[in-house]
């Protein structure tokens, strides 16, 4: 079902200075980078909630972060749609103010299959050539609805979709301790990852962790046991609150391991301490994860530009 002739052609980005365009396919970026022996770096905000979020995201965190040269940004989509629109208002002023390929994600849960068609036609036309493709969570504000009789159950379907209307590079989600709602085991869900792949997906972005063997072990799973071929990226939450770390833990079925969880409880209510310990963290974390063969990191940032710069400073991943 591709986008047919007779619509209108996607409005142009612009080019560098050295006339190249500046916004690419993400699977031919992971393709550059793996010639060249460079990782990927890619960094996730969420779409603020208020006027004041979006000028300390345009005015201060995305300046900050510009200097880093990211390969490209990635913003989220709430729950059920409920950013839907602002999603693409963020990408889009990303990539004209700043030319830097910025991603969008899509979920298909509670969405009609007419909204997905009207979002993914909207992104064309304002040049966004790359989408996250997600199953979703339900949206907690059961005002928001859709007649999902005509729309996807599953991932897999949605990623499907996309590929059939062409024009898009495709991410999805993998999970190293598996996905919270899956209760057949970890090796199930990595297996339905492969479907994802299967059905047209680029690459894999991970859901953040702790343990460095989480990532390998899936990985090498993917890999040598189920024969996948394309980029599997690590991403990773730097932990900037004792309190806050917790609460998304426990929300997405992420483990603590017992040693950290114990240096966070001595470290307390500092929250600069805490913060600068997770920096750290972070950074030991992605220099055994690049050592190991990860094909990049994506970072995700809370819409603060701090810990990421931080981190890619202390790797030498950008000057």
């Amino acid at each position: 079902m591709p986008f047919t002739a007779d619509q209108p052609p996607p409005r142009q980005i612009g080019t560098t200075k050295t006339g190249k365009k500046s916004i690419r396919l993400i699977g031919d970026i992971y393709k550059e980078r793996l010639r060249t022996g460079q990782p990927v770096v890619s960094i996730e905000f969420f779409p603020p909630k208020t006027p004041s979020g979006d000028t300390r995201l345009f005015d201060h965190t995305l300046p900050a972060l510009q200097r880093l040269a990211p390969d490209f940004y990635s913003v989220t989509y709430g729950a059920g749609g409920s950013t839907r629109d602002k999603t693409l208002e963020v990408v889009d002023r990303i990539q004209q103010e700043h030319q830097t390929t910025t991603m969008a994600h899509l979920t298909c849960i509670s969405s009609s299959l007419a909204q997905i068609k009207h979002y993914l036609f909207e992104a064309r036309q304002r040049g966004i050539r790359n989408i996250l493709a997600l199953r979703g969570d339900p949206p907690q504000d059961s005002s928001i609805s859709a007649d999902t009789s005509k729309s996807f159950e599953y991932a897999f379907q949605l990623v499907s979709f996309i590929k059939q209307l062409g024009g898009f590079s495709i991410g999805t989600a993998g999970f190293p301790e598996s996905h919270v709602a899956c209760d057949q085991g970890k090796h199930v869900d990595w297996q339905r990852l492969k479907v994802k792949i299967e059905a047209g997906a680029d690459f894999v972005l991970t859901q953040l962790f702790f343990n460095n063997d989480d990532y390998f072990i899936f990985r090498d799973y993917l890999v040598n046991t189920l024969g996948v071929e394309v980029p599997i990226t690590p991403g990773l939450l730097p932990i900037q609150s004792t309190k806050q770390i917790k609460r998304f833990t426990a929300l997405c079925g992420a483990t603590l391991p017992a040693s950290l969880l114990t240096k966070l409880e001595k470290l307390g209510d500092d929250t600069t301490a805490v913060s600068e310990f997770g920096i750290e963290f972070a950074s030991r974390q992605s220099e055994a994860l690049i050592a190991g063969g990860a094909p990049g990191l994506h970072i995700y940032s809370l819409n603060k530009p701090d810990a990421a710069s931080q981190i890619l400073k202390n790797l030498s991943l950008r000057a």
